[in-house]
C-alpha cells in the first residue's frame, strides 16, 4: 500500500514574518518599505527552512495545503473597532474580556455594535480557549502582508509545476465578528456563515494522509488552534499521523509559554515532533 505524505502550511504570510529589509518592497503610496504588521521572532528563518524542505522532499509529498489569514480592516480583533472608556484609542495587544466590556472599560466605537460584541465575548469566555486580543491590522485582504513568504511561495510554485497538481488554499478570517485562529473553525462559529463552521471538507481531505507534516505561524496561536481541532475532529483519529516541524514555526512574542504548553500537550496525545533536518532524513 502506498504511504501518502502531505504538508499543511499554516499562515506563512508576510505580515507574520520578521523579514529583512530586502524582502520588503516599497509601498508606492507611502514611498517607504512595507513592514510586516505582526512579525513573529524567528519566522523568516522558519520559512527558509520550510521552503528548503519543500524543495528537497517535494517528490515525496502527495499534497500541499496552505492556509491564509484573510481579514477585513473592520474586525472585532482590530484596534479601530474599539475605544476606551475615555474615548481614547485601544492600543494593539490589549486583551478585552467580557467583563471589561460589560463594565464600560472598553466599548465599540459604534455603540450599535455593543450587543453583538458582548454576546461574542461572552461566548468566547464560555469556550475557555482564548480572551480577545486586539491585534495590529494584519493580513488585510489584498495587501502585500497577506501574501506568502517569498521563498516559500517560490517553492510552492515549483512543487506545483514539477508535480503537475495544484496546492490547496484555505482562506480564513473574513468574518469580522469572530476570531479565526484555527484553519478548521472560528473561535465562535456563526450559524449564518458556513465559513466559520467546522470545515469538514478540509478535515476529510487531511484525513487521507498517512503522514501530515505541519508547519507555519504562529505556534502559539494559529498552528496551536489548528492542531487542537485536528486532534479533536479528524474522522479516523490516529494523532501519530501528525508530525510537527518544530523549527518551522515560532510563537508570538510574549506567548512563548503558550507555545511550549501546546507542543507538550500535543506530544502527550501522540503527535510526533521533529526538526526540519531530522524530518528530511526520516522522509528519506
Amino acid at each position: 500500500m502506498t504511504h501518502r505524505t502531505e504538508l499543511l502550511i499554516i499562515d506563512a504570510q508576510n505580515d507574520f514574518c520578521d523579514l529583512p529589509e530586502d524582502y520588503r518592497p516599497v509601498d508606492p503610496l507611502a514611498g517607504a518599505r512595507q513592514a510586516p504588521a505582526l512579525p513573529v521572532p524567528g519566522a523568516h528563518a522558519d520559512m527558509l527552512r520550510l521552503a528548503a524542505l519543500l524543495r528537497a522532499a517535494g517528490p515525496r509529498l502527495d499534497a500541499v495545503t496552505v492556509t491564509l489569514d484573510a481579514h477585513h480592516r473592520f474586525d472585532i480583533a482590530h484596534p479601530s473597532f474599539w475605544r476606551q472608556a475615555d474615548g481614547s484609542a485601544v492600543p494593539p495587544f490589549t486583551a478585552i474580556s467580557a467583563g471589561a466590556l460589560r463594565s464600560g472599560a472598553f466599548q465599540p466605537r459604534d455603540a450599535a455594535h455593543a450587543p453583538r460584541a458582548q454576546a461574542y465575548l461572552d461566548a468566547l469566555q464560555a469556550s475557555g480557549r482564548y480572551t480577545l486580543v486586539v491585534w495590529p491590522v494584519h493580513c488585510q485582504i489584498g495587501t502585500w502582508g497577506q501574501g506568502l513568504h517569498a521563498d516559500l511561495l517560490a517553492a510552492c510554485d515549483d512543487w506545483q509545476e514539477s508535480r503537475g497538481r495544484p496546492l490547496q488554499a484555505v482562506f480564513k478570517g473574513s468574518n469580522p465578528w469572530t476570531e479565526h485562529y484555527s484553519a478548521l473553525q472560528a473561535e465562535v462559529p456563526d450559524a449564518a456563515d458556513a465559513d466559520t463552521l467546522l470545515n469538514r471538507t478540509l478535515l476529510a481531505r487531511l484525513d487521507g494522509a498517512d503522514t501530515l507534516l505541519i508547519a507555519g505561524q504562529a505556534s502559539s496561536h494559529c498552528v496551536k488552534a489548528t492542531v487542537e481541532h485536528l486532534l479533536a475532529h479528524l474522522p479516523s483519529g490516529r494523532p501519530d499521523r501528525l508530525l510537527l516541524l518544530t523549527d518551522c514555526m515560532s510563537p508570538v512574542a510574549g506567548f512563548e509559554a503558550q507555545a511550549r504548553d501546546f507542543l507538550a500537550a500535543a506530544q502527550a496525545q501522540g503527535v510526533r515532533a521533529m526538526r526540519q533536518a531530522d524530518a528530511l532524513a526520516w522522509l528519506g
